[in-house]
Order: C-alpha cells, then structure tokens, then sequence
C-alpha cells in the first residue's frame, strides 16, 4: 500500500517514516511539509517528498492531487508556535485537518488516521484513568486544547458525511524521544534555558508545579500504533500512553539523576502561572500559561482499546522516555528537518571546507581576498536576518513556504561561509559589517508603513525585490570565488553548487512577487489575508 504522511518532518512523522520502512505491507510512502527536509539521509530518505501548505480552502485541490493513488492518508501537521497569531495557529491546525480529510475524500482514499492528543478531553480532578468514551471539549484556557477539541468536531463532522471511510484518531500524552530534545526545547523551554548544563551537572532539587502529573509515550511507539491502523483500517479513537505516570517524583529523580533522598519541592499552581505568564508575555519563554492548566486537568489515560484491537503495546516506559528526552534537550539533538534542527543549526549545507592546515597560496593579494570576502560575509549576514524577518512577518501568507526554504538555505549558507573564513585564517568582519548591519535595521521602517512599523501591502513587494538584488550580488561572489577555488581550497563544484542554489533561491523569490504584486496596491479587499 502507498501511504501519504501529512506533516512528516516532526516529532512523531520522523519516527513514522522509519516504522512505515519496516512494514512489509507498505510499498511506498509520500512526505509532505511546508518545509521539505534534507531527504538524501534516513529517516527523511525513506519517502518520496511534495511540499503544500493545508491552511487555505485552496489547499484542498493540490491535497486531492498529491492524494490521488494513495491508500492511507495519515495526517500529523500541526502549528505549536507561535501563539500570539491565534488566528493562523486555529487555520493552519483546525482548517487545515478539515481541508487534509476533504481532499483525502476527493481523492478516493479509504483509510485515514489523525494525530489528535490527551489535550483534546475535558478536565478532570482526579486520577482515574479514562477511556476514549471521555467528553472531549478541551481544557478552558490552552489554546492548544481548545483546537484539539476543535479538530475532533471536524473529524465528527467528516465521519458523519464519509461513514464508509475508516477514519482513526490517535490521542497520546506527552510524546518524547532524543532526536526532538532541541524541537521541545524551542517550542517550551526556549532558547535561554541552559538545558546544555544538564549533560555535566544535575540540580539537586526543582521546584514542581502543585496537583501537575502526565502521562507520555516514546515517539516510537506513537508511530507504531499509527502504522498498524492504516494497514489494519481500523476506526475511531485510540489512548496512547505508556503504563507508568510521571508524577512530580518522578519527573524530579529523572532531573537531578537522584535516587534516592527528597528533589522536588512543590510550589502552588497559582503562584506558578502568573510567572509564567510575565515571563511569556516578556517573550523570555515560548511556553504560555495555558500548558499548565491542561497538563493539571487533563485525565490519566486508560490504553485498553488501542491494546486489544491494534495489538499495541509500549516498549519504552513513560520514565524511560522523560530520561531519553532530557538527554536530547541537554545534547541539543535533532534531525535534517525544519522543525527537529538540531541546536545551534539552521540548516545543513553539505559543502565542504578545507582543512585546517590551508593557506592562501602566494601570488594572492591575501589583504584584498580577505577584505572581498569579509565584506560578502557582511552582506550574508544582513541578508539572512532580513530574509527570516520577512518569513516571520508573513507566515500566513501562501508564500511562506517559499520564504522559510529561502531563509534556511541562506543561513546554511552564511554559517558555511563564515566556517571558511575562519579556516583561512581571515577575521570577521569587515569594515562594512558595521554599515550593511545598521541598514538592515533601517531598511525595516517603512515610512509606507500603515501603520508605521507594521507590515503594509507594499512591503512584501519591496523587501522581495531587495532579497532578489542582494541573492543577485551573492551569485556573482560565488562567480568570483569559483576563479579562486583552488587557491582557497574548496572544490569547484562546490561553489557551482552555490550558484545553483542562487538561481533556486530567485526562482522561489520570482513566485514571491508574483503573489505579492497582483495585490500591493489594491483597495477593493485585505491584500495580506490568506486568499490566492
């Protein structure tokens, strides 16, 4: 059978795609992200790869084309972050899971499986494990919930109409495993967390939030319970858990690595939540509020149906996989994907560098050289933060796909070319760094602006031409440099590579202001809404 994965870059899609790999009754199996992977490495090498985006009515057309062949539709995509843009989170997660059943519909596929989650029930005060007949309209105050809860009404409503379709929907706790330590990191802890200092020394204590346990399951497992319902069609819901509960004790001996002896202290949920709160809204944590009050009323799980009707079982127990977590958070593992980057990494170049030990031969001005190329790392440098401020901005436009492949190859890019330098010996950087630095800054206030300093319909326009001037410049310093590959000791075909990559990176931007410029200077409707 050929099964298409929908968000399988992520936590559990990477795992998905190396249990699908090891099912003898899968023949094929179709990725498809907003963001496409570094695909030439497992478990991102299994799949044939397409890139769309799910959150316009639009969607449903290209979904039903990718769909078409397809036995089994599993859909895994889902919008963390960021959670200021309620609007855009809510389209791309409640929307979006409504347009991926449309078009699997369309499409004629008649086994459909749902990640939905342990987020999606109805408070609880108490630990008495539920099953999949517990009410499921969200916690109060999580907005992660309350969407949960939203999907499940869009999967009860496509039920209804498509009772010939076997439709099954997943809800797990808490899902872990080491390769999503810098992912988890990103979306709650952020970046200021100094989760590094955990791989050298534990705290002897942690402060725990009062009445909050959980329940979790290895990202393993989650994929296994998926991979069985496509094949087996199976129908409706299905706890995921693994047997033991995190409880503050728990979680607390994992932390500090202590056996023995007392290392949690327990502190009011209301006491914690304020905190949390100022230290969101300060933008110093990625995490709101609303997470502590889904994972204090959320209910215990109770697995049996998803034991006895797929067969499934945990192989890794919830403190296992809390243990295996924060070794990935404090290593800052991750995979070749846009959302499971490792730490540190905005992407993966691939292209070499010279050794250690080279140096420019002579018969090279090595002053110009240096000046040459410290002046384009300059440029990089500038460019790379303009272009993730403009993905930033309009990520709920159509074109945002484009935009974040285009900042994530020029990151790499500038990362790679930075590691040059420092292994000719060169400093950085130059006397321009300072100028293209402070333009970047300027160029952002827009006295076109409506109103000032926020996005306006034009400014997609002009920051896309700016973007296509500056790849321009950078593809002729790739044309340079190519005539000094020998002497700065990179193959020549690495820096054809580049230019290349510069032609790609246009083309994308060519797409960027074609959307852009049909709307900039329209007054019969909202040019920056979502619509094609």
């Amino acid at each position: 059978m050929r099964v298409a994965i929908v968000g399988a870059t992520g936590n559990i899609g990477s795992a998905l795609l190396e249990e699908l790999s090891e099912r003898p009754e899968v023949s094929s199996v179709l990725g498809i992200a907003r963001r496409l992977p570094e695909n030439d490495a497992a478990p991102y090498s299994h799949a044939e790869w397409a890139t769309t985006d799910i959150q316009f009515p639009e969607s449903v057309e290209a979904l039903s084309e990718l769909f078409t062949g397809v036995d089994a539709v599993i859909h895994l995509a889902w919008l963390i972050q960021p959670n200021t843009k309620r609007e855009l989170l809510r389209r791309v997660n409640v929307d979006g899971t409504k347009h991926v059943l449309e078009a699997a519909a369309a499409a004629g596929v008649q086994r459909i499986s749902v990640a939905s989650s342990v987020g999606a029930y109805s408070p609880v005060s108490d630990d008495q494990p539920r099953d999949e007949s517990w009410g499921t309209e969200g916690i109060p105050g999580s907005h992660y919930s309350q969407d949960k809860a939203a999907q499940e009404r869009v999967m009860d409503e496509f039920q209804a109409l498509h009772p010939e379709t076997a439709l099954s929907r997943m809800r797990p706790g808490l899902i872990f495993q080491a390769a999503a330590g810098a992912e988890i990191q990103r979306y709650f802890a952020g970046s200021l967390a100094p989760v590094q200092i955990l791989n050298r020394v534990r705290p002897p204590i942690i402060p725990f939030p009062q009445g909050v346990r959980t329940q979790a399951v290895h990202s393993r497992d989650v994929a296994a319970a998926f991979a069985t319902a496509v094949i087996q069609g199976a129908r409706g819901a299905f706890n995921l858990a693994a047997d033991d509960l995190l409880t503050a004790e728990i979680i607390a001996r994992v932390v500090t690595g202590r056996d023995s002896g007392r290392s949690s202290v327990t502190i009011p949920l209301g006491a914690v939540k304020p905190l949390v709160k100022l230290a969101h809204r300060a933008h110093l944590l990625p995490m709101d509020e609303g997470w502590l009050q889904m994972a204090q009323q959320v209910p215990v799980l109770d697995t049996t149906r998803a034991r006895t009707e797929l067969g499934w079982q945990p192989t890794v127990s919830a403190e296992e996989a809390l243990a295996e977590i924060i070794e990935g958070m404090s290593s800052g593992a991750g995979r070749g994907s846009a959302p499971m980057r490792p730490r540190g990494e905005s992407a993966h170049s691939g292209h070499p560098l010279p050794g250690a030990d080279h140096r420019i031969p002579e018969g090279i001005d090595t002053v110009l050289l240096r000046q040459y190329m410290a002046d384009h790392l300059a440029g990089a440098t500038a460019g790379a933060e303009r272009i993730a401020a403009m993905a930033d901005a309009f990520i709920d436009t159509p074109v945002y796909p484009q935009l974040a492949q285009v900042a994530e190859t020029i990151g790499a890019e500038r990362s790679w070319f930075s590691q040059l330098m420092q292994r000719q010996g060169f400093p950085r950087p130059g006397v321009a760094a300072p100028l293209f630095w402070a333009g970047e800054k300027l160029a952002r206030l827009k006295p076109y602006a409506r109103p000032p300093l926020k996005r306006s319909p034009s400014a997609l326009v002009l920051e896309t031409e700016l973007m296509i001037a500056a790849i321009t410049a950078k593809r002729q310093g790739w044309e340079v440099l190519s005539d000094y590959a020998e002497e700065v000791g990179v193959p020549f075909h690495v820096f054809h590579d580049l230019i290349s990559a510069a032609d790609e990176q246009r083309e994308m931007l060519d797409e960027v202001h074609t959307y852009a410029r049909r709307r900039a200077f329209r007054t019969d409707r909202e040019t920056l809404t979502p619509q094609l």
